[in-house]
């Protein structure tokens, strides 16, 4: 499962920004906005009513969550279309099932110990490798895929993304509840997936396709990994699609968040080929200096301050967005990708209603609403 010769080959043929999206709920029951152990149900549904949606629907590690992807997108505009027609698809089916969803990073107040871990080989496998971490961990977050040709080009965009991870995951903190009470966090999705998998978070920077095929191939020889999902980074390969897998964001409550975030990860992908191809310098910061960005955005998130790790220098959080928008310029214009960021992320939103007197059972329902509100759009008729 671990052919990396293959794996160089399904990248020398890629196709350059292509776009795949895979967005990840929360299954509730209708009346408390507990998780519910539905997906089973969910999944034959979709394959009995509807015939895209079929194709479009996945499990991820618990009976209480589902998952939905666009498929292979020529382009950003054509992954978006799919993805809406399939969001929609999902909440129209999930609506006259009774089950409501969510699409926030972590679920507030749902024990972890209550969760079940869905029976399928590859599940079953992370489960028993990994025990604890395993079930700890009922998140949700945003995926994006950006083909990129060329192996060795696909890890030097790998590479140039590491530092723009953390301000990534400031403009898409969205989790600050967990287990019944608020974190403190901005993203505590963040704080138990990242921080608790094994190769997760912050990967080294490889150089190449053959340093990093070294590594794999170690991992292999040494019975560490048998596939290569299980490597967990933030950013990686995707041996299978000939794809850079950008996998640092919390799920977002509003569809428009979403879309507008998934965006701004093709432009980010993009750019940094883009970078690559014309001789763009760029000195690869050290882990360490990746992972104190990394801990701001978990803590503070927007409302915080990163480092500038170029001048060793702190600046507004608030500012990455537009810092983002600047970089990704050549990409967004070339791929005519539009970006409109929001004015808040989830996080700050929650910290709001909050502080304005909501109960965090409010804040959630209030959440909860808007998913149903934006993702279930209209529908494109097949």
């Amino acid at each position: 499962m671990l052919d990396m010769p293959r794996a160089r080959e399904v990248f020398e043929a890629s196709e350059d920004f292509t776009v795949g999206i895979e967005e990840e709920f929360g299954i509730l029951e209708p009346g408390t906005l507990a998780l519910d152990h539905r997906f089973e149900e969910l999944r034959d549904a979709a394959r009995s009513e509807d015939d895209v949606l079929a194709e479009s629907v996945a499990g991820e590690l618990i009976e209480s969550e589902i998952e939905i992807t666009s498929g292979r997108g020529s382009s950003f505009a054509d992954a978006a279309a799919r993805q809406a027609d399939h969001r929609a698809r999902l909440f129209g089916l999930a609506a006259r099932h009774q089950a409501p969803l969510s699409a926030t990073g972590t679920h507030p107040f749902s024990t972890w110990q209550e969760q079940r871990v869905i029976d399928t080989e590859h599940y079953r496998r992370v489960e028993d490798g990994l025990q604890y971490v395993a079930r700890r961990n009922n998140t949700f977050s945003l995926h994006v895929h950006v083909g990129i040709r060329g192996a060795d080009r696909a890890i030097a965009v790998c590479d140039r993304l590491r530092p723009v991870l953390p301000e990534l995951l400031a403009l898409s903190a969205n989790s600050i509840f967990l287990d019944g009470r608020d974190s403190g966090l901005q993203s505590a999705r963040s704080q138990i997936f990242t921080k608790s998998f094994p190769r997760c978070g912050i990967p080294d920077a490889f150089g190449n396709f053959a340093e990093y095929a070294d590594y794999v191939e170690l991992l292999v020889r040494t019975n560490s990994v048998v596939e290569h999902t299980q490597l967990w980074w933030s950013v990686r390969p995707h041996h299978s699609f000939g794809t850079v897998e950008i996998r640092i964001c919390d799920a977002q409550t509003g569809a428009e968040e979403s879309t507008a975030l998934a965006g701004l990860i093709v432009a980010c992908a993009a750019q940094a080929a883009l970078d690559h191809d014309e001789g763009v310098g760029f000195a690869h910061p050290s882990r360490r200096l990746v992972e104190e960005n990394f801990w701001r955005a978990i803590r503070w998130g927007l409302d915080g301050r990163l480092i500038d790790l170029d001048r060793g220098e702190e600046f507004p959080a608030q500012a990455v967005g537009d810092r983002l928008l600047a970089w990704t310029a050549p990409a967004r214009s070339a791929l005519s990708v539009d970006v409109s960021l929001p004015s808040e992320n989830g996080a700050q939103r929650q910290r709001r209603a909050l502080a304005g007197g909501a109960s965090m059972e409010e804040v959630f329902a209030a959440e909860v609403s808007e998913s149903r509100r934006t993702y279930a759009g209209t529908r494109v008729t097949s």
